[in-house]
């Protein structure tokens, strides 16, 4: 399936492309905030931002896929690529698309089209701003709130560990739009149970400018190099124009995004684990203890079995998740699946990686610890391991597949 995803998107087999990784990687030496706003200006120049947006809204076309659709498998193959070259990279890309989704889902690409033409042109850069102190996994329990305001809305609320902060121009905003002066309601359900009419109902999704009145935007460092932050709204009024959708649409162009961009975490993962077993490769073939190579030791053998199969079933996984979603097969549970095995199985092969280089794994800078540090929050974001494992185990008891169909297990 892998190979057949390739041919369809020859534009990665182009010199240019194929040059992207050691570009990227020259560009990326500072992890300072201006040099991740020229990443995504290159994603941009080189057309990957396209592939986040249907040929029918300006985006770029990919083998077969239809003209209102992004192809998910072409997602995952630049996830892939861009981890293995530099997972920051990846996450500019990956945010950008979070970003622009539910603009796509509502069916607001004509309405929009010049600030889709910026987004693939990668002159605007946005964020996807869902989680909250008190609503992570628990998405529909979130307090932010939106109030009409004659022409306007006013956002009162926070936002955290939100991706692309202090880069991104505009912000996809989700809270509890109200009439006059309510209270949000209160939701508290389960995350497997977010696709209720009342949830759906409660929150709703609106577009916002980084520099809106009202909105300070600080930065959180982290244990990796990414662009996250927290954002504080205070009386931040909008135009009426802000809203995507209609009044109550946002928990399931909230769950429609993550939905699709799930399953390409997972590719990522797969991009940073091979990127970890060939640099373990490339040790054990020239370390020498004990008078031979590591890569003579049998222990050295099986650990790097463990991990290239612990790949290669992380990839399968992801793309047939991908092909059901592109097919317009359900596949909940399988992007759930991938999502899973190859976030976890990437950590087991990043710090096997790191175990294998020795003291070299643990020294700040190293590919591998750099890779270490980058791979832990797949983990965590668009939905933890734990909710991953709820939801293909809800699918397991609501509707048990057919043990005869290798399809469908």
């Amino acid at each position: 399936m892998l190979e057949r995803s390739f041919t369809d998107l020859s534009m990665f087999l182009d010199p240019a492309h194929r040059l992207l990784g050691q570009e990227l990687e020259r560009r990326i030496a500072s992890a300072d905030l201006s040099s991740m706003a020229t990443i995504g200006a290159r994603l941009g120049e080189l057309g990957l931002f396209g592939l986040a947006v249907p040929p029918a809204a300006g985006g770029t076309t990919v083998g077969s896929s239809a003209a209102m659709d992004v192809d998910v498998r072409a997602l995952c193959v630049a996830r892939e690529i861009l981890a293995h070259a530099s997972p920051l990279a990846d996450i500019v890309f990956a945010v950008q698309g979070l970003g622009v989704h539910p603009i796509l889902l509502a069916k607001q690409a004509s309405k929009r089209a010049d600030l889709l033409k910026k987004v693939v042109k990668g002159e605007i850069l946005l964020g996807f701003a869902l989680t909250e102190p008190e609503a992570g996994s628990d998405v529909a329990a979130m307090k932010m709130t939106a109030r009409r305001d004659g022409s306007s809305w006013t956002l009162d609320g926070e936002k955290i560990f939100i991706s692309n902060a202090g880069i991104a121009h505009q912000f996809l905003v989700f809270a509890h739009a109200l009439q006059g002066g309510g209270a949000p309601p209160s939701v508290n359900i389960r995350a497997t149970s977010l696709e209720t009419p009342r949830a759906k109902r409660a929150i709703s999704a609106f577009l916002v400018d980084a520099k809106a009145p009202g909105l300070t935007i600080a930065e959180i460092a982290t244990s990796s190099d990414h662009p996250l932050g927290r954002l504080v709204f205070k009386a931040c009024k909008v135009p009426e124009g802000s809203l995507i959708g209609e009044e109550g649409d946002g928990m399931s162009l909230a769950l429609g995004t993550l939905e699709v961009f799930r399953t390409t975490v997972g590719a990522a993962a797969v991009g940073m684990a091979r990127r970890a077993l060939e640099e373990t490769i490339k040790r054990v073939k020239t370390r020498v203890q004990f008078g031979k190579r590591l890569a003579e030791m049998q222990l050295t053998q099986a650990a790097l079995a463990e991990m290239w199969t612990d790949l290669d079933a992380s990839r399968l996984l992801v793309f047939r998740a991908a092909y059901m979603k592109d097919k317009g097969e359900k596949a909940k549970a399988q992007v759930a699946m991938a999502k899973l095995f190859a976030t976890e199985a990437a950590q087991r092969i990043i710090d096997r990686a790191v175990q294998l280089h020795g003291g070299l794994g643990v020294v700040q800078g190293s590919m591998v610890e750099r890779l270490y540090r980058e791979i832990r929050p797949l983990r965590i974001y668009e939905g933890t391991s734990e909710i991953q494992k709820l939801i293909i185990g809800t699918a397991l008891v609501d509707d048990p597949p057919e043990t005869t169909s290798g399809r469908r297990m």
